[in-house]
Order: structure tokens, then C-alpha cells, then sequence
């Protein structure tokens, strides 16, 4: 089965804490998952493609839902899916708009594009020549950029801080306020890329000053990760038209970041059905059976005893290398053999042990207000959540047996019943060779 020679990929950005590091656990399995062509990924089972994922056709661990939480808490790329679910609307939402206003807003075109690349490669080539011959200048004077940066860094002694606001603030107010903020931030990228101020009457225009203000704009609470080049050609796009055509080439780039990256990642990911401390408990279990069987086949080698009873120590052996093998994957063979897995560690507070996977998805964000599927919500920030100070208080032994929930997507279950059949056998290989070396050895007769 092709699927089954899973390789992981390691993401780009890896929690410091013990408990978000189960993508860690699976760094020594079959390696990264081997992509294939732009948009799928061989090595993944049609049943867990991202399409599918997308469309709502998986199962718990496996939904969108569970593709953001580990987009938000393990790789801290959140703002990609965010973006990518947000334009994916956005499209329908421009097609379906049937009204004359939308004919204010042109389609942006590959040839327009171009041509603005090429601009805003001339300008920065530009800026670097400029910034080169005053380095050369100013060499060795007052104000060389090393003297000038200090003077800005120390600032005007004499200046006044502002004025703390009033802090009675009504509803309407605050709205009134955000909605100037986008306003303001979005003519200042508009300034900041060298475009021109865009028409106010183009349709959607207020909802696309939002988004510049959280997703492309400088210190953005869910900046995406785009280039210099790429921030000021979408800005330049967006002065023209709010068309979706506009959004053309970082939607481009985000989606292939999704496919081609972070789905295969997630995939792996989900394999793992135990958290950090079961796992690394799981692999001391196996290194301590192997070690038991081996002192025991030691010790009837040493003795007189015949040599066919050095052959029971196979089945140490065997329990050994495979619990070990599966454990360096990610799994524990006991979770496994229930189907189970351990319940994420921002899923784990707020409900009764009788809670269903389902249940506990939907309500645990009802009730801690997660805001991760909010196109425009504040940033992807979660270290102030009361779990993550909760679970870090939560004792060894309490999180090795922590609350279970079971695996409802068919496919992931499929991929872990061979992965446990390869350990198996990987422990029968061992157990043979390891029999066969302790069993040809002549017999010590020390005791």
C-alpha cells in the first residue's frame, strides 16, 4: 500500500514546551512524507487528502478543526489556513454579488502584475544603489549610519509623552474607532508600497482595509510571511481593484505552503496517538524489556542449564523491539489497541471524562472563546489560555495516563494497524537473530 512509507516533515516553527513537541516524536520515523506534484502529496491516502480535509469529508482527528489547532499550537502558522478559508469566501461572496458596483472593480490581470513586479524590482534595485553612494559619502563623518542610528535610538529628550486616553468607552465608539484604525492602517501601506489611495466606492473596499491591517500591513497581528516584493505587489493590486484577482500570487503561495508542507505534517502528526510523556514512557517500557530479556538470556548462557530455554526470551524480545519500534514512531501499542489516543492538551479541561470527541471540539471552543476561525480576529497568540499554566502544573503520571478519546477516521486507524504490524514484525526479525546468536553459543557452566 502506497501510503504506508510515511516520512515527516519537520515544520518550520517548533513549540518550546514539552507538551506541543509530539510532531518531535515522529522525527526518527520513515523520514518526511514524499511529495509528489503541486496541490497532492504521494505517501497520502485519497482519504485524508487536503481537498478532502477541506471539504468536511474527514473524521475526528482529522478535520479542519484539529488542521488549525495544530496550524496554531504546534507550527504557529495559523494565519495561512485563516487567510486561505477567508479568500476561499471571499471568492464566492464577489461572484455572487450581482450588482453594478462590482464592475468598479476590474480584474487584475497576470500582464498588470507583471509589469508591477517589474517596477518594484527597478525601485528597490534603485534604493540600493542610492543607500550604497551615501554609505560611500558619509563614510567616516558625523553622520555615517552607525553615528546617525544612535542618535535616533536615544530620541528627543525633551519630547512630551501623550496623553493617556479616556478609558470610557462605549460599543458604538469602539467600533467606530476600529473601523477608522483599518482606515488608517491600510492608507498607510498604501503609502508605505508607493501606491496611490484607492476608490472608497469600490465594493468590499472596507472589508479589504481590514484585511491589509491583519494580514499584510507591518506588524500585522496575523501577518503572513511574504516578501518584500510580494507585500507591496498585493498592496499595489489592492489600490487598483478589490477584485480577487488581486490576491492571485500569495494565494498561490499560502495554498502551496498548506498542501505541500503543512497538510503532510498534520497527517503525521495525527499518527501519533500518544502525548510526549506516554510516548517517552512507551519507549522506556520497551528499552526495559529488551534489557530484561537480555540480562535473563545472558544469565542462562552463563549457567548450565540447556540451551533451548534461551529460546523463551524471544518473546521479551519481540514485545521489546516492536513496543520500542512503535514508540519511536509515536505510538503506544496499548493506545493503539483500543483505537484510542490521548486527548490534545487545549482539549483536555473543560469537560467531563463522558465527553465524545465531537462534544469536546465544539463546546471546548464555546467555552474558552477560541477565536481561530475569525478571519479578522485578534492574533494567533495562546499563551495566555489558562491550559497551557494548567497543564504545565499537571503531574508525569497524570498526563502518561491521560483522558482518551476515540479515533473515529478510518483511514488514520489503517495507517496505524500497518505501522504496528511493521513494528511487529521488525520484533520478530530482531527476536530471531537475537535467538539464534544466544542459542548457538556453547553453554559458560559458571554456576
Amino acid at each position: 500500500m502506497r501510503f504506508l512509507s510515511l516520512n515527516y516533515q519537520r515544520p518550520a516553527y517548533v513549540d518550546k514546551k514539552q507538551f506541543l513537541s509530539s510532531s518531535q516524536e515522529s522525527e526518527s520515523s520513515d523520514a518526511s512524507l514524499k511529495l509528489g506534484q503541486p496541490g497532492s502529496s504521494s505517501g497520502i491516502p485519497e482519504a485524508l487528502t487536503f481537498d478532502r480535509i477541506m471539504s468536511g469529508g474527514t473524521c475526528p482527528p482529522c478535520t479542519v478543526r484539529e488542521f488549525m489547532d495544530y496550524l496554531l499550537y504546534i507550527e504557529h502558522s495559523a494565519e495561512n489556513l485563516q487567510f486561505f478559508l477567508w479568500y476561499r469566501d471571499y471568492i464566492k461572496r464577489f461572484d455572487e454579488a450581482d450588482t453594478l458596483d462590482t464592475k468598479l472593480s476590474p480584474e487584475w490581470t497576470q500582464a498588470m502584475e507583471n509589469e508591477t513586479t517589474i517596477k518594484i524590482q527597478k525601485d528597490v534595485a534603485g534604493k540600493m544603489r542610492r543607500e550604497m553612494k551615501a554609505v560611500a559619502i558619509f563614510k567616516g563623518t558625523d553622520f555615517e549610519k552607525g553615528v546617525v542610528d544612535a542618535v535616533i535610538e536615544n530620541g528627543d529628550p525633551f519630547s512630551t509623552p501623550p496623553s493617556t486616553p479616556s478609558t470610557k468607552i462605549t460599543p458604538s465608539f469602539l467600533s467606530g474607532f476600529q473601523a477608522s484604525s483599518y482606515r488608517s492602517q491600510s492608507r498607510d501601506a498604501f503609502s508605505a508600497a508607493g501606491a496611490t489611495q484607492p476608490f472608497t466606492i469600490q465594493p468590499f473596499r472596507a472589508e479589504i482595509n481590514r484585511l491589509i491591517a491583519t494580514y499584510i500591513a507591518e506588524d500585522a497581528p496575523r501577518q503572513l510571511n511574504l516578501s518584500s516584493r510580494e507585500q507591496k505587489g498585493v498592496i499595489q493590486a489592492l489600490a487598483y481593484t478589490t477584485h480577487p484577482s488581486a490576491f492571485r500570487t500569495i494565494a498561490r503561495s499560502i495554498e502551496n505552503t498548506l498542501r505541500r508542507q503543512a497538510h503532510p505534517n498534520f497527517i503525521r502528526w495525527t499518527i501519533c496517538n500518544g502525548n510526549p510523556a506516554r510516548v517517552t514512557f512507551a519507549r522506556s517500557l520497551g528499552v526495559g524489556t529488551l534489557l530484561c530479556a537480555t540480562a535473563g538470556a545472558i544469565i542462562l548462557t552463563l549457567s548450565s542449564a540447556a540451551r533451548g530455554w534461551r529460546a523463551l526470551f524471544a518473546i521479551g524480545w519481540v514485545l521489546g523491539i516492536a513496543t520500542l519500534t512503535a514508540a519511536w514512531k509515536g505510538m503506544c501499542v496499548v493506545l493503539h489497541g483500543l483505537h484510542h489516543r490521548h486527548v490534545r492538551p487545549w482539549e483536555l479541561f473543560d469537560f467531563a471524562a463522558s465527553c465524545d470527541e465531537s462534544e469536546l471540539g465544539d463546546r471546548s471552543r464555546e467555552a474558552k472563546g477560541n477565536n481561530s476561525f475569525d478571519s479578522f480576529g485578534s492574533s494567533n497568540s495562546y499563551e495566555d489560555e489558562p491550559w497551557v499554566v494548567r497543564y504545565e502544573r499537571r503531574g508525569l503520571l497524570r498526563k502518561v495516563f491521560d483522558r482518551e478519546v476515540w479515533i473515529q477516521e478510518p483511514a488514520l486507524r489503517q495507517i496505524q494497524d500497518v505501522i504496528f504490524v511493521q513494528a511487529l514484525v521488525g520484533g520478530l526479525v530482531g527476536a530471531g537473530l537475537l535467538t539464534a546468536v544466544f542459542v548457538s553459543v556453547p553453554a559458560g557452566r559458571f554456576f
